[in-house]
């Protein structure tokens, strides 16, 4: 069976399982192990030794008889991806670190650190392709074999590291440290080699945590050469089946109908990866069904912006884009390479690359804002959003920004004629609720946000499955609704449960924060309303309502032109004036808000003006 853990925010699919080096189909695994290990090791040729005379790979080696193997792929019958060796006493004489050594220096170098050869394993040709070195799959691996060594018993673990890329620092994380003596140049990998040795009594470094717990499923990861997918007759099997209908796949994109009737008012996009037998079914019957009314498939120049984010100085060399283009691929059709997603309301099939790669891309111009820690942080957060009128722009600007990778989203009302001054929607949205709006266009920026939508607004029923039920609590709220009812209801829940909550006014640029998490008794909306509950704010009339938040906003506080339109609400004014420019405005501040709260940076309560009218009066120019 594969083990899939998630490391980094991927889901990693490992089997292991050992050879003895007896049957056909041993041999052939051992042959496709050897030739994946040499491909990745040859490095777009840093590494010529691994290259044969003939263009293939080779990395022959006896010590892969008798020792454990380690496969990680995204997706259990997905492509090997990564690899890891661990070799037992029983094949000893054959340790890289016992000919890299020689016997005598070896066996004297463990009666040194307190270990026996009997008791000592050997950790080997950790290899990931480029694809997945950033996604976690090297830790993962690494913690594998560590934990499979201290399940089989080990009370040593010994290897040899490369150091040109930083290995070696790689492993000093995991608890290894290099055995002083030992460094020298090794002609083969073309670098300084050094050996490290690994305590396994106690679990150490910065995955000690990872390592126990993959100790305990090491078992069920075990399994057959032919059931970890490498022997040749059932993977070229497979292989077959899969091109044909992939193959039936690509050839329907390019002949797609183009549909004519309305699409249901639905929000979550489908997911289709041609690489699965079932999702190449699925998708086949979509595009046959004629709901697929226009195809965009970028994927090329999403791959070279992949590799180019990845490496920036590629981008003098088309040769060299190309090829790193082609190694990302690993062999695999452009056309089958990451997912393709399907918007049922627009009836657009788009092809895109996979999820972590895709967020890798997206985010890229986050950098030197944005760092990648920062951003796995905010990716791993959930957000409440009420009111998705001027909090629509909240909304969005948090998806674009990667600011929670998880949202409630809350709104009863739908979107009008008179909505289109401010909201981002076209014609062909009227009547839509203005939660399912949102999400909509969220998931157009990243197809793989969680969202919940709550169409009937926030009411008492609703109101604890918002802020603790469904996939989870939130943590953080923005809120940006009409009601004063919900206004207070929602703080005193936030409060309660100690969630932060930032609101904009549309009005001079009003920012309010209140840091419920670090202020669990702070008055809600600053003691502005006194002792009110939201049980005093049930029936309120038109003009006790527009009194009501009127307090919440501090009157004296307000725009002329707002003091103005007051009197007017009902009579010559539908309802409070709003401009676009203030609510895209609202959605800056709130964003920035919520990433220093959300990141532990200092963002103290307080109530705060950006009010763009003075500051860009004249006398606030910077030029003489």
């Amino acid at each position: 069976m594969n083990v899939s853990p998630v490391v980094d925010g991927v889901p990693w699919h490992v089997s292991a399982f050992r050879l003895s080096g007896t049957g056909l189909r041993e041999t052939e695994a051992v042959g496709r192990i050897r030739e994946l290990r040499a491909r990745i090791l040859f490095d777009r040729g840093r590494r010529p030794d691994f290259r044969t005379t003939d263009g293939g790979y080779a990395d022959d080696q006896d010590l892969d008889f008798g020792a454990w193997h380690f496969v990680g792929r995204r997706e259990p019958d997905g492509p090997p991806l990564g690899y890891v060796r661990l070799s037992t006493p029983e094949t000893g004489d054959l340790f890289q670190t016992r000919t890299y050594l020689g016997t005598e220096r070896y066996e004297e170098l463990l009666r040194e650190c307190g270990f026996g050869a009997a008791e000592t394993f050997e950790h080997s040709r950790l290899v990931v392709e480029h694809q997945a070195r950033k996604l976690g799959l090297g830790v993962y691996l690494n913690a594998f074999a560590i934990a499979a060594a201290r399940h089989l018993g080990a009370k040593a673990m010994i290897g040899t590291s490369g150091t040109a890329d930083g290995q070696d620092r790689f492993h000093e994380r995991f608890g290894f440290r290099p055995i002083p003596g030992t460094r020298r140049y090794v002609e083969r990998y073309t670098e300084d080699v050094v050996i490290m040795l690994y305590k396994s009594a106690v679990p150490v470094g910065e995955h000690a945590g990872l390592v126990e717990q993959l100790e305990s499923v090491f078992p069920a990861a075990t399994v057959s050469a032919q059931e970890a997918g490498l022997d040749g007759d059932g993977l070229a099997e497979a292989e077959r089946g899969q091109h044909i209908v992939a193959r039936a796949c690509r050839e329907r994109l390019a002949t797609v109908s183009v549909r004519n009737d309305g699409a249901e008012a639905c929000w979550q996009p489908v997911h289709f990866d041609i690489g699965r037998e079932q999702d190449q079914a699925d998708l086949l019957e979509l595009l046959d069904s004629g709901a697929v009314r226009e195809v965009s498939d970028t994927i090329e120049d999403q791959l070279t912006e992949l590799v180019t984010s990845r490496d920036p100085r590629l981008r003098s060399s088309p040769e060299a884009v190309e090829r790193a283009v082609t190694e990302q691929l690993g062999g695999a059709d452009v056309r089958e390479y990451g997912i393709w997603v399907w918007y049922p309301w627009s009836g657009r099939l788009v092809h895109l690359l996979p999820r972590e790669e895709f967020r890798l891309v997206r985010t890229d111009r986050n950098r030197g804002r944005i760092d990648r820690a920062q951003q796995r942080r905010l990716l791993g957060c959930r957000v409440g959003i009420i009111g998705l009128s001027v909090g629509s722009s909240a909304a969005l600007t948090f998806a674009m920004e990667g600011i929670g990778g998880s949202f409630k989203l809350a709104d009863f009302d739908s979107l009008s004629v008179s909505n289109l001054n401010r909201l981002r929607a076209g014609v062909h949205d009227l009547g839509l609720n203005k939660c399912v709006l949102a999400a909509r266009q969220m998931l157009e920026i990243d197809p793989w946000l969680d969202i919940e939508v709550y169409p009937g607004g926030l009411t008492d029923d609703t109101m604890d499955d918002f802020f603790s039920g469904g996939t989870g609590p939130i943590d953080l709220l923005v809120e940006e609704c009409d009601t004063p009812y919900v206004k207070v209801a929602a703080r005193e829940h936030a409060r309660a449960l100690r969630i932060p909550v930032v609101m904009d006014a549309n009005d001079r640029g009003l920012l309010d924060v209140e840091r419920f998490d670090l202020e669990p008794h702070r008055p809600l909306l600053h003691g502005l309303l006194g002792d009110t509950t939201s049980r005093d704010l049930t029936d309120l009339t038109q003009e006790q309502a527009v009194d009501v938040i009127l307090t919440m906003v501090d009157r004296d506080r307000i725009s002329p032109e707002l003091t103005s339109a007051i009197t007017e609400i009902g009579t010559t004014l539908s309802s409070w004036p709003q401009l676009a420019s203030g609510v895209a405005l609202g959605g800056a501040l709130t964003a920035e808000a919520a990433r220093h709260i959300l990141l532990g940076r200092p963002r103290p309560s307080g109530r705060f003006y950006t009010d763009l009218e003075l500051l860009t009066s004249a006398g606030r120019s910077t030029l003489p």
